[in-house]
């Protein structure tokens, strides 16, 4: 089956020979996947029935488990997601192919932890490679969302579990558009979401982590230039209150959140290995710079978060063009 999906600001041409691992890419793609050819594609994801190992006899040594010769790159076991990873590029193109060749204690973990095993294989499929190859066009990972309401474009970052998910949620409902509710990749000026189903309390999809389900993304755009940077934080009143942050906090905010992202917990080992293996992008993703830029060309605020019913983010926004 061939498809393709745009994610992360990059097109990904999928050819897929497992249709188990075609629908486990599907629901990743939370409805978009596009089931033709791929024109204009620089990434290729191309998923094998073979189960013989990749033949690496006469390469050189990366890593325990990674070998290279010029051009290509073969990792056994990519991120314990079961499936060995083969990768030939150029500065151009990056080919990635696929084969199902789980050891026999990370297939029992297949079996028994289908929520981890999913998160696991999509990353390792489709979103780190396209993180990746973002990073080779000078943008960096973020664990932020751009969301349009009414006349605002905020950048809303927080720590996992904060509440972001929620408020998010809350103005897509209400017709908003967002980037998405998790990750995205920034240059500083533009944040490009990577493509995943919402993950909320009270979804009706794939049940996931800490007692959540997925749904489809609703207005989803492929990205947007925020005009504003807003730090998630929980307060101790009932109420929601709203205050001008330093940028030098908001890009901290944006930077710490990041790294403590566990859907990037694998990522970092990932992206440097690619780079060492190819020669293409940073040997680490400019997370702190990209942060600083955002912060320092954007008016910055903390939103502390009641203890009450939870406000909608519009709610607030004549606050945020009161304090700007």
């Amino acid at each position: 089956m061939n498809a393709f999906l745009d994610t992360a600001g990059e097109r990904l041409a999928i050819e897929c020979s497992l249709p188990w691992v075609m629908e486990l890419i599907a629901e990743g793609a939370a409805g978009e996947l596009r089931e033709s050819e791929a024109a204009g594609a620089a990434l290729t994801m191309r998923v094998e029935a073979d189960r013989k190992p990749f033949d690496t006899r006469g390469w050189d040594l990366l890593a325990r488990g990674a070998w290279l010769r010029e051009g290509e790159l073969v990792i056994e076991n990519a991120c314990t997601a079961g499936f060995d990873l083969h990768l030939r590029h150029t500065a151009e193109r990056a080919v990635f192919t696929y084969r199902w060749r789980p050891p026999a204690r990370d297939r029992a973990a297949a079996r028994i932890l289908r929520s981890r095993f999913h998160l696991l294989a999509r990353a390792i499929l489709t979103q780190y490679p396209a993180l990746w190859w973002a990073g080779t066009r000078g943008r960096a990972p973020l664990h932020a969302s751009a969301c349009v309401v009414g006349g605002a474009t905020p950048l809303v970052t927080a720590s996992s579990g904060i509440g972001r998910s929620t408020l998010v949620l809350g103005e897509l409902r209400a017709g908003g558009r967002a980037t998405g509710d998790n990750l995205g990749v920034g240059d500083g000026s533009t944040l490009w979401g990577l493509l995943e189903p919402l993950r909320v309390e009270g979804g009706t999809g794939r049940r996931m982590p800490h007692g959540r389900h997925e749904i489809a993304v609703q207005n989803r755009v492929e990205a947007l230039v925020p005009d504003s940077v807003i730090v998630l934080e929980r307060g101790h009143s009932d109420r929601p209150s709203l205050s001008a942050c330093s940028p030098e906090a908001a890009a901290r905010s944006l930077a710490t959140s990041t790294y403590m992202a566990g859907e990037l917990r694998r990522y970092w080992p990932f992206a440097a290995m690619l780079a060492q293996a190819t020669g293409l992008g940073p040997a680490h993703p400019p997370v702190l710079e990209v942060a600083a830029v955002f912060a320092g060309r954007l008016p910055c605020f903390s939103l502390a978060l009641g203890r009450g019913p939870e406000s909608r983010l519009s709610d607030l926004l004549p606050a945020v063009e009161v304090a700007a």
